[in-house]
């Protein structure tokens, strides 16, 4: 059992309560998310112990006094941006959080399309929600934004977007990702709110970067490297010391703009704004709930490792610039941390680099795919490649046979079973890819356990996957990437395509 270093009910306890403090200061709070709301994967990794819903449930706690507006870049739906933890686009990603909210009792106000020019994608993206009863604002750039503040509060600025109306004293504000015009939003509400006569408020809802453990803590470097592409970069919050002499962190681009967002916040209410600092800004009680600091240092030092292969996998796509790349190796250099460290990663390749060595001819060429698990019990397991399924495929059957305590020599699924699959995967439905993966695998099993004793062992210890470290030889495809996610696993790979086709891999 993997040891805790987080707290998470204290923490929805402490970030609740701060919350409503801000909430009584205004008749109304224009709360922006940072992060992912439901499903936040990278505050489980680097914070053993973190509820990855708890910011979610935070807001089931406060449902009767929050209501959301879900905020997009045209941009981002027109050039189909992709949620990478997910792997769904952001207009997709759109319609599976208002089921969330929906699914936890959270009232969604609409959704706000920013940066609206007439986009085509965008124009059906619209419909789409408006036919089923969701609705649907725009609002246009505004010129010289954030800098220009005689024309942002004006109204050929603010005064130019729609107001959204609102009903709670709680107005969340949340998106698919970065760029998505919360910020600009919350302002201009604010704008319109005060022009009505309300004392409205605006706060972040933060979780990194920390702003109360040290710049250089492992904790606070694995943000820089989950932003890796965004050049976020912590630094410590000068506005913050010299208000109060207290050393906090903060990022880069929030203490950049923090001069002018205060400007804005004044210009707006007429008055001196009650924040001294970025940090002020933010309601992050993240660091309060660490329990165990060696734990947290050590899986966010894991996390980093994760993140270099990550990006240099998104390089090798042709996702992102050599910079980035340069970048995480960077962060790995200053961490002292090598990719070979990360457990599962040299018997991956070992085996490989075996399986090289007995093939032949051109079966040699493409790099052998082949999967490492390290379980919970510490034992590293492996899966290959075969005519008859992938790497991911029979790794989880390997794994789940050890933990099992069933003998290697024992099938659990019948060859002829299988085969037939995949001649009905090939032969009557036309897919080009013979070897089974993860998910067809896995459904095989299910109906295996029905009547096989060994196999319903065996499927019993799926849970057990969850948490497990994989590293792969190869690039995964998406199907099995995600499968692997899904069963909890972290997965990493080697920067390298499994074939020279550039559809079928």
């Amino acid at each position: 059992m993997k040891k805790l270093g987080f707290d998470s009910q204290k923490y929805i306890e402490e970030q609740s309560k701060f919350i409503l403090e801000r909430v009584n200061n205004y008749d109304k709070l224009y709360l922006e998310f940072g992060g992912k709301l439901i499903g936040d994967k990278h505050a489980k990794r680097v914070l053993p112990g973190f509820d990855e819903d708890s910011k979610i449930k935070i807001l089931q706690k406060l449902k009767d006094k929050a209501e959301v507006i879900i905020c997009v870049y045209a941009g981002d739906i027109e050039r189909n941006k992709i949620r990478g933890d997910y792997n769904i686009t952001y207009d997709m990603d759109i319609l599976k959080s208002i089921d969330e909210f929906n699914e936890y009792g959270l009232s969604v106000n609409s959704v706000l399309i920013t940066r609206y020019s007439g986009q085509p994608s965008t124009k059906i993206f619209i419909n789409k929600l408006e036919k089923r009863n969701i609705k649907v604002y725009t609002h246009e750039a505004i010129d010289g934004y954030p800098y220009n503040i005689d024309q942002i509060v004006s109204d050929e600025g603010f005064g130019k977007n729609p107001y959204i109306p609102t009903t709670k004293p709680i107005v969340v504000i949340t998106a698919p990702g970065a760029g998505s015009g919360k910020l600009a939003t919350s302002l201009s509400q604010i704008y319109h709110e005060n022009r009505l006569g309300r004392v409205a408020g605006y706060s972040k809802f933060e979780t990194f970067p920390v702003w109360n453990i040290p710049l250089k803590h492992p904790l606070n470097i694995a943000y820089e490297a989950a932003t890796v592409d965004l050049k976020d970069v912590n630094m410590i919050d000068s506005f913050h010391f010299e208000a109060y002499g207290e050393v906090a962190v903060n990022y880069n681009r929030d203490i950049e703009t923090f001069p002018v967002i205060k400007r804005i916040i004044e210009r707006i209410t007429n008055q001196e704004s009650v924040f001294k600092s970025p940090t002020d800004m933010g309601v992050n009680r993240v660091g309060f709930g660490i329990i165990d600091d060696d734990v947290v240092k050590e899986a966010s030092k894991e996390e980093i490792m994760r993140r270099c292969f990550d990006t240099e996998c998104f390089y090798k796509r042709g996702m992102v610039d050599e910079d980035v790349v340069n970048r995480i190796q960077l962060i790995m250099e200053e961490m002292e941390l090598k990719k070979e460290d990360r457990r599962p990663v040299l018997p991956a390749r070992e085996y490989a680099d075996k399986l090289k060595e007995m093939a032949e001819g051109e079966e040699a060429v493409n790099p052998m795919s082949v999967m490492a698990f390290e379980l919970s019990t510490g034992e590293i397991v492996t899966g290959r490649t075969s005519d008859l399924m992938d790497a991911s495929a029979a790794a989880i059957l390997n794994s789940i046979k050890r933990l099992a305590n069933i003998s290697d020599d024992i099938l659990l699924l019948s060859p002829v079973i299988l085969e037939t699959i995949q001649k009905m995967k090939v032969d009557e439905l036309g897919n080009k890819m013979t070897a089974l993966n993860a998910n067809e695998v896995l459904i095989a099993l299910s109906i295996s356990a029905v009547t096989n004793p060994t196999a319903q062992l065996a499927y019993e210890q799926l849970a057990n996957l969850d948490g497990v470290e994989a590293h792969s030889t190869v690039m995964l495809n998406k199907d099995d990437e995600q499968v692997l996610k899904k069963l909890g696993m972290n997965v990493t790979s080697d920067p390298a395509f499994s074939s020279e086709n550039l559809f079928y891999i």
